[in-house]
C-alpha cells in the first residue's frame, strides 16, 4: 500500500504527543533508556517512509541505533501487558462515545518459515491456504474512530509441540495452539477480569466450529457479545409452551428468511462514506447452538439471531448471534457494523504505522512491535492540527470508568476531533421506519 510522507508541522505535533504518551503508558519500563528507545521507535513508526523495519527506522549508517533498537524490541524482557492496559484505560477516558470491543483478524503473509507462528494454513479471510502468521487485534471502537489495545498471535501446532522451535522463538511455556477465535476470546476474558475496564459488547466473526466455545466462555463472565456467523449455521428454536412444539433445527439463513414479513427498514451511513444505505432486519429467539463434539452450553440470557438484507437482495446475506436482548434491532446492527469502522482505521492508520512490518523471529519481539504500533496508531488519531496537548495531572491507570472520580480542573488530555454523527446515534433514534 502507498506510504504517505507526513507534513513537517504534523510530524512535530505527533512527536510532541508521543512524548506525552510515553509518560502515560511506559512508566512500567524500569529504565529511562528503555523509555527513550520506545520514543525513538514510536517516532520511527509514524515518520519513516516505506516499510517500518528496525533498519529503516534506525536510518542508513546508524548501526549502533539499529543494534539498540533490535535489543529493545526483540530481546529486552519488558512486559507489554501494562502498556496495553494503560493504553486501553486512557482511551476509554478520551475516545468519544466508545461503544464496543471489536476483534479484528490480521493475516501477515510470509515468504520463509522462521518468523514466529508462521505456517501453511487455511485462512478464511483470504479464502485459501497461505504461508502466513495469523493474529487478532482487540479494538476499542466508536462510530468516530477505533483503536487496537491488545493483540494475540496464533501459534500453529509445530510451534508449541516442537521444543527447539519454542526455545528459539522464546515462546512462553503457557502458550498453547488454539484457533484465532479462541485466542481472541481468552484475551478478552483476561481484559475483562483484570484490566479494570467498563464492560462493553464484544463484536467478532466466529466460525461455526468455534461458536459453542465462544458463547460458553463469554457467558461465564457475563460478557455481552455480537457474533457474526455463517448462514449455514444450524440453530435451534421453538419448544417453549404448548403451542410451540420442538425444538426445531434449521440453518440460520432459512430461519431468518422465513421471517421476511417481519422485516424492519434501517437507514444508516456507512463508515467512511457520505452516502446513506438501507438495510432490512429481522430476528428470532434461538437456543444455544450445539456442536458435534460437545453439548450445547447454557448461557444466562436467551440468544437472538439477527439477519439482514441489502435493499435489493432477495435473500438475507448477513447473520449475527447475540445475548443482548434489551436493545432495538437497529442498535444491534450498528454495533455489528463497527467491524467496518475498525477495517477502515486498520487500512488508513494501523497499516501505515507498520503493524504488519515486523521482521524479527521472537514471540517477545512480535508483541513488543504490536504494542508500539498500537500506541503509534493512537498518536496518529489523537493528534490534531494546531493543538499541543498538556500532560494530564492524573494517573490514567486508575479505577474503571463505571466509578468515575471527581471532576478534574486542569486541562484534559488530547481528545478525538469531532466527526459527523452517524444516524442511529442521535437522542431521537429516528432510524427505524
Amino acid at each position: 500500500m502507498a506510504r504517505v510522507v507526513m507534513p513537517e508541522d504534523s510530524a512535530s505535533e505527533i512527536s510532541e504527543l508521543i512524548d506525552v504518551l510515553i509518560s502515560l503508558f511506559f512508566e512500567s519500563l524500569p529504565r529511562r533508556d528503555q523509555r527513550n528507545w520506545a520514543r525513538v521507535y514510536l517516532n520511527g513508526l509514524v515518520q519513516t517512509t516505506g516499510k517500518k523495519t528496525i533498519r529503516n527506522i534506525a536510518g542508513t549508517g546508524a548501526s549502533s541505533v539499529e543494534q539498540s533498537l533490535q535489543q529493545f524490541i526483540s530481546k529486552s524482557p519488558w512486559d507489554w501487558t501494562p502498556v496495553r492496559r494503560s493504553l486501553a484505560q486512557y482511551l476509554e477516558r478520551t475516545a468519544q462515545r466508545p461503544l464496543a470491543w471489536v476483534v479484528q483478524p490480521m493475516v501477515i503473509e510470509k515468504a520463509g518459515d522462521r518468523s514466529v507462528g508462521v505456517g501453511r494454513q487455511f485462512v478464511p479471510q483470504l479464502g485459501r491456504t497461505a504461508n502466513c502468521q495469523q493474529a487478532s487485534g482487540i479494538w476499542l471502537a466508536s462510530s468516530e474512530a477505533s483503536f487496537p489495545v491488545d493483540w494475540t498471535l496464533t501459534l500453529p501446532g509445530p510451534w508449541t509441540s516442537e521444543l527447539l522451535r519454542r526455545r528459539r522463538a522464546g515462546i512462553p511455556d503457557t502458550a498453547r495452539s488454539l484457533t484465532p477465535a479462541q485466542d481472541a476470546v481468552h484475551a478478552v476474558q483476561r481484559m475483562a477480569a483484570s484490566w479494570q475496564l467498563q464492560r462493553r459488547p464484544v463484536v467478532m466473526q466466529v466460525a461455526n466450529s468455534d461458536l459453542p466455545h465462544c458463547i460458553e466462555s463469554f457467558a461465564l463472565q457475563d460478557i455481552p457479545f455480537v457474533f457474526k456467523v455463517d448462514g449455514s449455521l444450524p440453530v435451534s428454536f421453538g419448544g417453549a409452551g404448548r403451542h410451540k412444539p420442538g425444538p426445531h433445527t434449521a440453518p440460520a439463513r432459512e430461519l431468518i428468511d422465513s421471517l421476511r414479513s417481519q422485516r424492519r427498514v434501517v437507514e444508516w451511513t456507512r463508515h467512511g462514506r457520505a452516502e446513506g444505505a438501507v438495510t432490512l432486519l429481522t430476528s428470532a429467539a434461538i437456543l444455544a447452538t450445539p456442536s458435534e463434539d460437545r453439548p450445547a452450553p447454557a448461557p444466562p440470557t436467551p440468544l437472538l439471531l439477527l439477519g439482514a438484507w441489502t435493499e435489493a437482495a432477495l435473500l438475507p446475506s448477513e447473520f449475527w448471534i447475540t445475548n443482548i436482548g434489551d436493545r432495538p434491532l437497529a442498535q444491534l446492527f450498528l454495533l455489528a457494523k463497527l467491524t467496518d469502522r475498525v477495517a477502515l482505521d486498520f487500512a488508513e492508520t494501523c497499516e501505515p504505522v507498520g503493524i504488519r512490518d515486523f521482521e524479527g523471529r521472537s514471540f517477545r519481539g512480535w508483541h513488543h512491535h504490536a504494542t508500539l504500533a498500537s500506541v503509534a496508531h493512537a498518536a496518529m488519531l489523537l493528534g490534531t492540527r494546531g493543538r499541543t496537548p498538556a500532560p494530564p495531572a492524573l494517573d490514567y491507570a486508575g479505577p474503571p470508568v463505571r466509578n468515575p472520580g471527581p471532576p478534574v480542573r486542569n486541562p484534559g488530555p488530547p481528545v478525538l476531533p469531532q466527526r459527523p454523527l452517524i444516524p442511529g446515534q442521535t437522542a431521537r433514534r429516528e432510524y427505524i421506519r
